[in-house]
């Protein structure tokens, strides 16, 4: 393995247990403190994408993928006061939102790579959260997929509640999910900053 990927590699794992484990706490009314770790993942995986390339940015997905399913799968077997460490809806739901949403990131990212330098790394974040956010909530906590996992009571998340305190009676998942989707719309505005000041760094080195 390129040990240049291996930073990378270790971010990645150790952002998807931390969120896997996060989500699962109420931060607030309609967010989860997975919402605030989770969106670093992109950060890590656009960084590679610039300074390494589409090839070093995938391998960097699937190892840390791999790692990541690893760590939540022992969290599965891991009891803690409310249960499982990590819950297999949780597990399943994180690693199918996390593999489709990052080879998504890498695949725009790859697209946008010759435009101004904030357009790839907005748009392949924009693009890849939304698709993360609706796999992931609906894997994790919809009543329709208790099949996965029925043993896990996940009737705190259907409780109906309006949207966001103020719209029309959906479940609380719902809420919850669109409440993560634009804390990652945020992040991929804020992230721009470390991005920008990283490449710059690493850039000038090379140079």
């Amino acid at each position: 393995m390129n040990r240049k990927l291996i930073p990378g590699i270790l971010a990645m794992a150790v952002i998807v247990m931390a969120s896997n484990i996060l989500v699962q706490y109420p931060l607030g009314q309609w967010l989860t403190w997975g919402a605030l770790t989770y969106p670093f993942s992109f950060l890590v995986t656009d960084l590679t994408n610039r300074l390494q390339g589409a090839a070093a940015a995938r391998r960097v997905v699937i190892a840390g993928f791999v790692v990541g399913v690893l760590c939540s799968l022992i969290g599965t077997q891991i009891m803690g006061e409310f249960g499982p460490l990590v819950t297999l809806r949780v597990a399943l739901g994180s690693g199918v939102a996390f593999l489709v949403a990052q080879l998504t990131d890498v695949s725009v990212f790859n697209r946008l790579r010759q435009g101004s330098w904030w357009r790839a790394p907005f748009v392949s974040t924009i693009a890849s959260s939304t698709l993360d956010t609706l796999i992931f909530f609906t894997v994790a906590f919809s009543a329709a997929l208790i099949f996965i996992e029925p043993g896990n009571d996940v009737s705190w998340a259907g409780g109906q509640l309006p949207l966001l305190g103020s719209g029309p009676m959906v479940p609380l998942w719902v809420s919850l999910a669109i409440g993560d989707w634009l804390v990652k719309l945020a992040m991929a505005i804020v992230a721009l900053v470390p991005f920008r000041v990283i490449v710059g760094k690493m850039m000038a080195r090379v140079a």
